[in-house]
């Protein structure tokens, strides 16, 4: 059937790589083409042809208050009338800035940048500065963003497309970076026994989103402080998925860790492009201008991302608004499983606060490796069957899904009985 989405995709795949801007969109995962979108509202997505879709992608998990919020609307209409970028300081910078510190206790100096990928690039260079180290350490399946250094064993869209290493990544820089398990204490404890004295920095999804939601086991993000502060290594927690989103204070609240270096994106902008990185003064002080490390942006701390955040964030402050996310977040993953569990489908689903992510296994997920045991061939059935009955998951078995302040329970009631007639078609 001809549709305007498979229209715009052919007209994509001769103007942009592959059709799209970013890879997982393209659907290689899943198969099929594409679907192109034009408007959201609350918990709702419309494509080009008209369809509704319940929403669990959620711009990737800025939109924490869903599409279109009416204040967050209002605010971005303001702002626009006062102009889209000046290239000089603003006050709203400064009271998102404040915002930042005052939820995250680690966070002492805090610079705004344009990117999730911006910001954990930035944070790897102050902490090589500072520690006068090369080397850095990461986790299989952490994906940081596209930075040649962080490209090694990373998860997401790399994973989806079986591309362990990218091509254009120097062996040099490669040769810097060293990856060990995630929830592996005595991996961790060995490349630092190898590496002693020689790390710059460690760098972690504290809930890994990139090989699908994985939570940190117990004593895990612990025994990562420990080790870092023994030798002097920067511990860089990137909360760019995981920052007011599972909790104000992103996962250092909710696992109650104090790391050295933070990354933050996605919500902090309310759905526009932003990035942030931060922490102890006496790290973020080698940021220039105040110190020799440079790094700057055109559009770094532009106001109408700004704006979008400072609203996003009040309302996100309102009293009640994580408590029910959870409650509805906790809803949906048990109907998934219960489900799951009645059609007779093998399924893990992983939840963490209002991230979650259905692996097609019987087995824990715990890491990578375990992650890529699901059968993803079942979950590319399971997203058209879902697909079909207006229910949008990520286009991906490596990517972590989110619900909305938005999302209610008829929505939940929705998709749990979607859910259900897709785990009796692909069983």
């Amino acid at each position: 059937m001809n549709t305007k989405s498979r229209e715009l995709f052919q007209k994509a795949l001769k103007l942009m790589p592959g059709g799209v801007n970013s890879p997982v969109r393209a659907f290689r995962a899943v198969g099929g083409d594409p679907v192109f979108m034009a408007g959201g509202k609350g918990s709702s997505i419309v494509d080009v042809d008209g369809r509704s879709y319940i929403d669990y992608v959620l711009s990737w998990g800025p939109l924490i208050l869903g599409h279109s919020h009416p204040e967050v609307v209002e605010a971005l209409a303001k702002a626009l009338e006062r102009g889209t970028s000046f290239g000089a300081c603003t006050e709203g910078e400064v009271e998102l800035a404040e915002r930042i510190c005052g939820a995250y206790p680690s966070i002492e100096r805090v610079r705004l940048v344009n990117s999730g990928t911006e910001a954990t690039l930035s944070a790897l260079r102050v902490a090589r500065a500072a520690t006068g180290r090369e080397r850095i350490l990461k986790f299989e399946g952490c994906y940081h963003g596209h930075g040649d250094s962080l490209l090694v064993k990373a998860g997401s869209g790399v994973a989806t497309l079986g591309l362990p290493d990218s091509p254009g990544v120097p062996r040099a820089l490669a040769e810097l970076t060293v990856t060990v398990p995630f929830n592996d204490p005595a991996a961790l404890e060995e490349a630092f026994r190898v590496h002693a004295n020689q790390l710059a920095a460690v760098i972690v999804e504290p809930v890994i989103g990139n090989a699908g939601c994985i939570p940190p086991q117990a004593g895990f993000l612990e025994k990562l402080r420990g080790l870092t502060a023994g030798q002097g290594t920067v511990l860089i927690l990137d909360e760019v998925m995981t920052g007011f989103r599972v909790a104000y204070g992103g996962a250092q609240e909710l696992f109650k860790i104090q790391p050295d270096l933070t990354t933050l994106g996605k919500v902090i902008g309310g759905g526009l492009p932003v990035g942030a990185y931060g922490g102890k003064a006496s790290l973020m002080d080698w940021v220039a201008p105040a110190g020799p490390v440079y790094q700057a942006g055109t559009l770094s701390g532009n106001p109408l991302a700004v704006t979008a955040g400072l609203k996003t964030l009040e309302i996100l402050r309102r009293p009640g608004t994580y408590e029910r996310l959870e409650g509805v977040s906790n809803q949906l993953a048990g109907g998934l499983a219960t489900a799951a569990a009645k059609a007779g489908v093998p399924l893990t689903v992983n939840r963490v606060g209002s991230m979650f992510t259905c692996f097609f296994t019987n087995e824990s997920v715990a890491d990578y490796a375990s992650a890529k045991k699901a059968d993803t061939s079942r979950f590319a059935r399971f997203f058209r069957s879902l697909l079909g009955r207006g229910v949008y998951f990520p286009p991906s078995q490596f990517e972590a899904a989110f619900v909305s302040t938005a999302h209610h329970e008829s929505d939940v009631a929705t998709t749990v009985e979607a859910a259900a007639k897709a785990f009796e078609e692909i069983w």
